[in-house]
């Protein structure tokens, strides 16, 4: 038996989280009649929040035993996922929006590729592939993403179609190598700094074209995020070109 750990890393998010979490319960339990050999766990890792998001994150996780509700103090993507892979126990492990912008139904290539590919240590979710669908992307949000990772390939030799996506999977020992070589920033760069480690220590890393439909009311704020994935690309390139090997 093998497991899949799906971590939703959460800030404010009340209005949406008991339908994207339970959503998502509802189709993995769904796959499990066609993967019998897989089992998940659902994790909410609430970075904070002053809303009723830990009310109905700790009411999901003692209503239903796929469930589990965690709470941080610090905000952050970055912050969220290091939390869950400190708990996980389960063979891959992996983050996705609790708004479900990503197709819900690439669930099934998760597993399908894990299956597949017994060396394979990464998926990484991308929009910008060629065989990759957004629908409701802003104009700018679209032109700062494909800016971002022109600046990755450019500076740090990013392989990768896209970095930025939040849809990644791991095999478990790959995430925990990545995160004692990787930086403590908390941010959304930490898991674009695992995926540019995993390139440079040759991991196998496949790449899942993703349909994505973007979400009016996120509450990532644009311009701050950008100036820190300058900030980061600047630090990393530094570190990758003068300082060490990975």
């Amino acid at each position: 038996m093998k497991t899949i750990h799906i971590l939703f890393p959460v800030l404010n998010e009340e209005k949406r989280l008991e339908r994207g979490v339970l959503t998502t319960q509802t189709y993995m339990e769904s796959l499990l009649l066609t993967y019998p050999l897989w089992d998940f766990l659902l994790t909410i890792v609430d970075n904070g929040s002053t809303d009723q998001t830990q009310s109905i994150g700790e009411t999901l996780a003692a209503s239903h035993k796929k469930i589990q509700y965690l709470r941080i103090d610090t905000k952050g993507v970055g912050a969220a996922f290091r939390a869950g892979l400190a708990i996980n126990t389960a063979d891959v492990i992996g983050y996705m929006d609790v708004d479900l912008s990503t197709d819900i139904t690439h669930l099934e290539d998760v597993l399908r590729a894990f299956d597949q590919s017994p060396t394979l240590m990464l998926l990484n979710g991308s929009r910008l592939s060629k065989a990759s669908k957004m629908d409701g992307r802003k104009w700018y949000r679209a032109l700062s993403s494909r800016g971002l990772v022109y600046l990755l390939k450019l500076f740090l030799s990013l392989k990768a179609s896209d970095a930025i996506c939040g849809f990644k999977f791991f095999k478990a020992e790959a995430a925990k190598r990545l995160a004692e070589s990787s930086s403590d920033e908390n941010g959304w760069f930490y898991l674009i700094e695992m995926l540019l480690r995993a390139e440079r220590m040759q991991m196998h890393i496949d790449e899942l074209p993703v349909r994505w439909e973007d979400d009016h009311q996120t509450t990532v704020h644009f311009f701050k995020q950008t100036a820190n994935y300058l900030k980061h690309i600047f630090r990393l390139y530094i570190e990758f070109h003068f300082r060490s090997k990975f």
